[in-house]
């Protein structure tokens, strides 16, 4: 884990649980009109930071398992966890999970890719981790078709948040899933408008660094969401 991502998230972990908890609702309605779900699945939230998409699944699943490398986040989590006995969290490395081969139905991450170096690793291993006919699910800031435009969303990205390293356009998400011969089952795209102060006070970014981050922000500033579903293909 980078020093970076440990202490913009060890410095923000309360904030992120509290907006977790704000979402929460609104999250899980989301995500049973984008799954197909039995109810009997058992589900991986990898990057799950303060748990936004295990308690999310929570109601909609089985199981729900979430990893994440921070453990303050992980403590905000399971905090919180009293109310969901289906879910427990674990520390692990998304790029490198202490977990089974085809062992879960539905796999998953929620804003996470834009925070890991190898994001390719991390793909790699919720295949890996999905049974044959499995579903993935990845759920992220998808970056301007323009390229330029794209390097002054990911500049000013980090420097609000020195834990982002690239936020990738669509087609880099394409073709991760592709390398990993998964099926594209639905997508989606949303904007999220973002009050600037706010999405500042977020990252803790404070200083002559929120003063640059507000100066590389772009004008009237909305992310982009991308929403895919994926299929890992069966025997």
């Amino acid at each position: 884990m980078s020093d970076a991502l440990q202490r913009r998230f060890a410095a923000t972990a309360t904030r992120i649980a509290e907006l977790e908890e704000q979402r929460r609702e609104a999250l899980t309605t989301d995500l049973r009109r984008f799954l197909t779900l039995t109810g009997d699945e058992r589900a991986l939230d990898v990057g799950t930071g303060t748990g936004a998409l295990a308690f999310a699944l929570s109601p909609l699943v089985a199981e729900v398992v979430g990893v994440d490398l921070v453990p303050e986040l992980l403590a905000e989590a399971k905090r919180r966890a009293s109310a969901f006995p289906n879910v427990r969290f674990v520390e692990g490395d998304a790029g490198k999970l202490d977990l089974g081969s085809d062992s879960f139905d539905l796999t998953g991450c929620l804003r996470t890719l834009h925070h890991v170096a190898r994001p390719e690793l991390v793909v790699a291993e919720l295949t890996r981790v999905t049974r044959p006919g499995g579903q993935l699910l990845v759920v992220d800031q998808i970056a301007p078709v323009d390229p330029l435009a794209a390097v002054e969303l990911n500049r000013f990205e980090h420097a609000r948040d020195p834990s982002t390293t690239r936020i990738l356009a669509d087609v880099d998400f394409r073709g991760l899933f592709d390398s990993n011969n998964l099926v594209l089952q639905r997508t989606r795209v949303e904007t999220e408008s973002r009050d600037m102060e706010s999405y500042l006070d977020l990252a803790a970014c404070e200083g002559e660094e929120r003063e640059r981050a507000r100066a590389l922000a772009p004008s009237g500033y909305a992310a982009t969401l991308g929403w895919y579903l994926l299929r890992k293909p069966g025997f």
